[in-house]
């Protein structure tokens, strides 16, 4: 039965991580145009609203199924023992954890926090697109 739909499975996980990806840099884009000093505070309030929304509807829910859908792929392919396998889960994670930190950030930025600092921040797009590629190689590569 999981045979049959390990294609559709693979399929939801790939259009999940895909979404999980796109909120993610968009959070990270939105925060490091709202930290410059180049955009308006008034409007950065509703800007951030916006993100926080879709943060809300697509992005979370979309990580949610990356793990669940990852996890169940993983256990009926048996990579467990693979190398490649806790390589990719140690980048998803942090992925995830970054998530955690950027969706706090937008949190208390909604809630009237100042929109200066954040140095930086205009790498870590590029950062998550690092660890997406690298990711991506580990899973179709799947080295030892």
């Amino acid at each position: 039965m999981l045979d049959t739909l390990y294609p559709w499975l693979k399929a939801a996980h790939i259009a999940a991580g895909i979404a999980f990806v796109g909120g993610l840099l968009t959070g990270s884009i939105a925060l490091a145009t709202v930290q410059s000093d180049r955009f308006p505070t008034p409007a950065s309030t509703a800007f951030i609203e916006v993100v926080r929304a879709w943060d809300r509807r697509v992005t979370m829910p979309a990580i949610l199924l990356v793990w669940a859908l990852g996890l169940t792929l993983a256990l009926q392919g048996h990579w467990f023992r693979s190398v490649w396998l806790p390589a990719k889960l140690v980048i998803v994670l942090a992925l995830s954890a970054w998530h955690g930190v950027q969706s706090g950030v937008l949190r208390r930025l909604a809630g009237g926090a100042s929109t200066r600092g954040g140095r930086g921040s205009g790498a870590v797009p590029f950062a998550i697109l690092a660890a997406v590629l690298t990711v991506v190689l580990l899973a179709v590569l799947k080295p030892a």
